[in-house]
């Protein structure tokens, strides 16, 4: 039986997943990390290098990896109290975490989308008074 502390934990654990998983793997502070495994990825004729380095240009796979840290960290286990609580508990934690970077990514190509329509209308407003 999932009690409702389990249920709050799951959206609250995938919170703090999403956010380590999509910093490392997306945004500038670090690229220069991001981009050497990106090189290696794409350079490495080593299979098991090629596939090792990925998992760091890539947010779904990272998360599976920052999931099964937290739920070292916190013990977090979900329907079941042994082994098998923790593998349901470390995929629902990613499948929440990658929605919540889903509708994060959602939100920054909308606003980003926004931001470009606004600054060509305010372009071309410049352009017909000019």
């Amino acid at each position: 039986m999932v009690t409702s502390e389990e249920i709050t934990a799951l959206f609250i654990l995938s919170i703090p997943v999403a956010c380590i998983s999509w910093t490392f793997t997306h945004e500038e502070i670090f690229a220069e990390i991001k981009n050497y495994c990106l090189e290696c990825t794409h350079k490495s004729k080593n299979i098991i290098k090629r596939k090792f380095f990925y998992l760091f240009t890539c947010e779904y796979c990272f998360s599976h990896y920052i999931t099964i840290f937290m739920l070292i960290i916190t013990k977090y286990h979900l329907l079941y109290s042994d082994w098998k609580g923790y593998l349901v508990g470390g995929f629902s934690v990613v499948w929440v975490a990658n929605i919540y970077m889903s509708i994060y990514n959602r939100i920054r190509v909308t606003l980003k989308k926004e931001k470009i329509e606004a600054d060509l209308i305010e372009k071309e407003k410049k352009n017909h008074i000019g």
